[in-house]
């Protein structure tokens, strides 16, 4: 499937763009001892885990259903994103408390032109990267590739205020530095638990927003052989739904008729929902009193 082949893509790219910046943050983070270019290249770490996760995840959903799994393997998006969003807890805590011990002893680094142009660099090849995921994650509804594209953007504007505190050290103005290595590690942490939120709520089979429910409720009333609804239920299946509820029709009517109106019901939700991958509906007969009787 074509969803699954781009998101191995954006996941590969992910890797290896990753992993080159882990290596050029990290020698030149550690040889000028700049907290804010380590903590960018600890960020790079997570990043690549992310990447390889996506790549795990992705693989697994993309295999169809099968007799032990009815309904596909969908949810794998989010059990890898829920990994994702654990290390990026785990890796945020350590920058976190290095960044604030290096503020108390006040740890001074060496400015070098390499922090600015490994800056650049950085911004460059993660908005690249931002932008191609991005266009992934609207066109397919990915929660996977969706966090890896928040990860690039993020990488982005920290990347940035790492230029900035670079570029501030040249006038010998290094608490910067300090503030900017706490601020990415706050960040990693906060993206971390919004990812792991939105995974958990998928997971526990949270029910679909408000939005969409009233949106199947619209296209319902315009059959007015529907006299009534209700046992409506929705579950997660991967990045889409299941949906079921129960209509009542006129007892009258003839088997036939009934089942016709809830099958022309279920091609039209799922013509106008796309995040809805199967609709169940039961039909009930109802008795309709003849207003002519007393």
């Amino acid at each position: 499937m074509e969803r699954f082949k781009k998101v191995r893509l954006a996941s590969i790219l992910g890797i290896i763009g990753n992993i080159f910046l882990l290596i050029i943050k990290a020698i030149i983070g550690f040889i000028t001892n700049s907290q804010a270019m380590i903590a960018d290249s600890f960020n790079s770490a997570s990043d690549i885990f992310s990447s390889i996760m996506t790549f795990i995840g992705n693989k697994i959903a993309s295999k169809p259903s099968d007799d032990d799994h009815n309904l596909g393997h969908g949810k794998a998006e989010y059990i890898y994103s829920m990994l994702i969003s654990i290390a990026m807890i785990v890796m945020g805590g350590k920058v976190l408390f290095d960044s604030i011990e290096s503020f108390i002893h006040k740890t001074r680094f060496e400015f070098s032109i390499w922090l600015i142009i490994v800056c650049i660099v950085t911004i460059i090849i993660k908005f690249l990267l931002y932008l191609f995921t991005n266009s992934i994650s609207k066109k397919y509804n990915n929660l996977l590739i969706a966090a890896n594209s928040k990860d690039h953007r993020n990488d982005c504007i920290i990347t940035f205020f790492n230029l900035v505190s670079c570029l501030l050290a040249i006038y010998n103005i290094y608490f910067v530095d300090y503030i900017v290595g706490i601020f990415i590690s706050i960040w990693i942490i906060i993206t971390g638990i919004k990812i792991y939120i939105e995974s958990y709520d998928v997971l526990m089979d949270k029910s679909i927003s408000d939005d969409t429910k009233n949106i199947v409720y619209d296209i319902i009333k315009q059959h007015k052989e529907i006299k009534k609804v209700n046992h409506f239920n929705a579950t997660p299946v991967g990045y889409k739904y299941q949906i079921s509820f129960t209509i009542f029709v006129d007892g009258n009517m003839s088997t036939f008729e009934s089942h016709k109106i809830a099958d022309n019901l279920e091609k039209e939700i799922a013509k106008k929902l796309d995040e809805i991958y199967l609709t169940v509906i039961h039909v009930n007969p109802i008795k309709i009193k003849n207003s002519k009787q007393k």
